[in-house]
Order: C-alpha cells, then sequence, then structure tokens
C-alpha cells in the first residue's frame, strides 16, 4: 500500500502551569499563547500558540483526581511533573480510515465547542515518543486551531523545523512519507528540538 503524505499539525509540550508556560514562552521566544480548552475526563487542559497550518499546544494537568483515572491523564502527569517537557507530536492527514487500516489503527472521536476531530495513534507514541500520533479535523482549513489568531511579537510566525530523535527507518515506517519540516537523528527517543520562524528570526525551542 502506498505511504500516504502528511502535513505537520502540531507538538505538544507538558508543563505545570499553563499561565508561567506561556509568560516563559514569551519572554524568551516573542511567542504568544491563547487559552484552548479543557479535557474534563482526562483532567487536563491546554493553551495553544497559532502558527498558521500548525501551532504548539501547552498541555498541563489541572484536575489531579481524574488524571490518575485516565490513561491520558497519567501519561501527562508522568512525564510532565516539575519541568517542561515534549510529549509528541501530530501529523494531519485527510485520510485517517486509510492510515488506521494500514497501522491497525482504532481513531477516536473528539470535539470541543464548534471544533471535531479524530485522532489515532497516541497510545502507541507513549511507548515510544519518537514516533508521531494521527489526526484529522473535520472542520475547514480557516477553522484549524493554527489559525485561530492570537497576537505574536515574532510577527508572522510559523513552525519551521522539528528535530526528532530516534530510528529513522522505524519512524518513516509508521509514519509514511513525513513532512520535508521534520528531521530524524540519532538521540534519545522524542522531540529534540522545535523551531519556529519569523519576521523576528527564527526561535528554537528545546524540551
Amino acid at each position: 500500500m502506498t505511504a500516504l503524505a502528511m502535513e505537520l499539525d502540531h507538538v505538544v509540550l507538558g508543563v505545570t502551569d499553563l499561565e508561567a508556560a506561556a509568560r516563559r514562552l514569551e519572554n524568551r521566544h516573542r511567542l504568544t499563547a491563547v487559552p484552548g480548552g479543557r479535557h474534563e475526563s482526562a483532567g487536563t487542559h491546554n493553551w495553544i500558540v497559532p502558527l498558521g497550518d500548525a501551532y504548539l499546544e501547552l498541555l498541563a494537568v489541572e484536575n489531579e483526581a481524574a488524571a490518575q483515572t485516565s490513561p491520558f491523564g497519567r501519561w501527562v502527569l508522568e512525564r510532565a511533573r516539575g519541568a517542561d517537557a515534549w510529549l509528541g507530536w501530530c501529523l494531519r492527514t485527510d485520510d485517517l480510515d486509510g492510515v488506521c487500516e494500514r497501522l491497525g489503527l482504532e481513531p477516536m472521536a473528539m470535539e470541543r465547542g464548534k471544533l471535531s476531530w479524530r485522532i489515532a495513534g497516541v497510545q502507541r507514541v507513549w511507548e515510544d515518543p519518537s514516533l508521531p500520533f494521527f489526526i484529522q479535523w473535520d472542520v475547514p482549513d480557516d477553522q484549524l486551531p493554527g489559525r485561530a489568531g492570537g497576537p505574536t511579537s515574532a510577527s508572522d510566525a510559523r513552525l519551521s523545523a522539528l528535530e526528532i530523535g530516534g530510528d529513522e527507518a522505524a519512524v518513516r515506517a509508521w509514519a509514511g512519507d513525513l513532512p520535508g519540516s521534520v528531521r530524524i537523528v540519532d538521540g534519545p527517543p522524542g522531540i529534540l528540538a522545535v523551531a519556529v520562524a519569523g519576521a523576528a528570526g527564527v526561535e528554537v525551542i528545546r524540551g
């Protein structure tokens, strides 16, 4: 079966305090985060940094008791306890059913307000953070979270590059054709660096 081309949708940064993390991004990298929403069943909430076709997601535990009852919530608790940590990266597709058929995955439908989407592969990422998970948005392109607006000092900022530690053959076997902005290097599995380019220059964010 031919591998499907993917687009980089977002990267997830686990933090302990959303507002404090947003201030750090503003002070260090001239990037502005805007409030996102809550995932009540997992006890988590998020803010995002809109970057056009993609975005950064700041994810934190809001209700620890609820998080302890959810595999996703426990994962965030464990990975982001006490310090910021890159949790995962997501590729966008227009054929999530084809991706799921190829990899033997079951998609999960989600929604928040006017946004609705389906995701797949998240549990595999818990085991190997070098691998992406997949998303298909059920909204027009102009309503994607990365285009939600919000001021940023790094004008015209775009998510320009992603450096992933891991086995390149294994990542490509899982993901199919990778976007040109994604580079796989030898190193600990997972996100090593995220580059955001704009009129103010290139900001490199490390975990």
